[in-house]
C-alpha cells in the first residue's frame, strides 16, 4: 500500500464517520421519541461521561474516553439495532465490520482502530467495565431528558438499563441524575 492510498484510505474511514452524526438512535423510537439523537451525539456524551467515570473509579480517562469514541462506530454499516430488533437479526460482529470499514486505511490506523474495538468488545479491564457502565449511563441520562420532554415511555428503558450499571460510580451518578431537571447544570449560575 503507497502512502497515497493509506492516506485516501484512511479519509474515507473519517468521511464515512460523519454518517453518524446523521443515524439516528433507533432504539428510542420504539419508546415514541420522535425525533431521537443521533448515534454522534450518544457517542460524544459517552466518551465524556466515560472519562468521568474513570477518574472516580481509579481508571485511565484517556483510555475509557478512546474505548467510548469507537464503540459504536459500526452502525455507519448495520445501523442502529435497537435490542427487540437482536432477538430476530443477526448483524456481523463489531469487528467484523470494523476490519472492513478500515481494510485500506493506514495500516497504522487500521491496526490501531481494530485494537480499540476487539478490546471493548472482549476485553476485562477496568477501563473496558467503566466504558460499558458509560455507554449505559449515557443512556439512562438521555432517557431521563426525554422522559422530562413528556415521553413517559422512556421510563422502563431508563429502569432497566440503569439496573445493568455495575460500578459504584456509575451507579451514583444514575441516582444523582433521576429528578434532575435538564437545565439543573445553569441554576447555580442563574443566583
Amino acid at each position: 500500500m503507497t502512502d497515497e492510498q493509506g492516506a485516501k484510505g484512511t479519509v474515507s474511514y473519517l468521511m464515512e464517520m460523519g454518517a453518524l452524526k446523521r443515524g439516528k438512535r433507533s432504539g428510542w423510537w420504539i419508546v415514541g421519541v420522535k425525533d431521537p439523537e443521533t448515534i454522534a451525539e450518544h457517542s460524544f456524551r459517552t466518551a465524556v461521561i466515560g472519562a468521568v467515570l474513570a477518574m472516580m473509579e481509579g481508571a485511565d480517562p484517556a483510555k475509557v474516553a478512546l474505548l467510548c469514541t469507537f464503540h459504536d462506530t459500526q452502525e455507519t454499516r448495520v445501523g442502529d439495532i435497537p435490542w427487540i430488533g437482536r432477538r430476530y437479526l443477526r448483524a456481523a460482529s463489531n469487528e467484523e465490520v470494523t476490519a472492513d470499514q478500515v481494510a485500506d486505511a493506514h495500516p497504522a490506523v487500521a491496526e490501531g482502530i481494530r485494537a480499540v474495538v476487539h478490546e471493548y468488545e472482549n476485553g476485562e479491564s477496568l477501563e473496558v467495565l467503566v466504558a460499558h457502565d458509560a455507554d449505559k449511563l449515557e443512556c439512562v441520562i438521555q432517557g431521563l431528558e426525554y422522559l422530562e420532554q413528556g415521553y413517559p415511555n422512556a421510563r422502563e428503558w431508563v429502569d432497566s438499563t440503569r439496573a445493568k450499571l455495575k460500578t459504584p460510580s456509575a451507579q451514583a451518578l444514575a441516582e444523582a441524575a433521576e429528578g434532575m431537571s435538564i437545565t439543573e447544570w445553569q441554576r447555580t449560575y442563574l443566583r
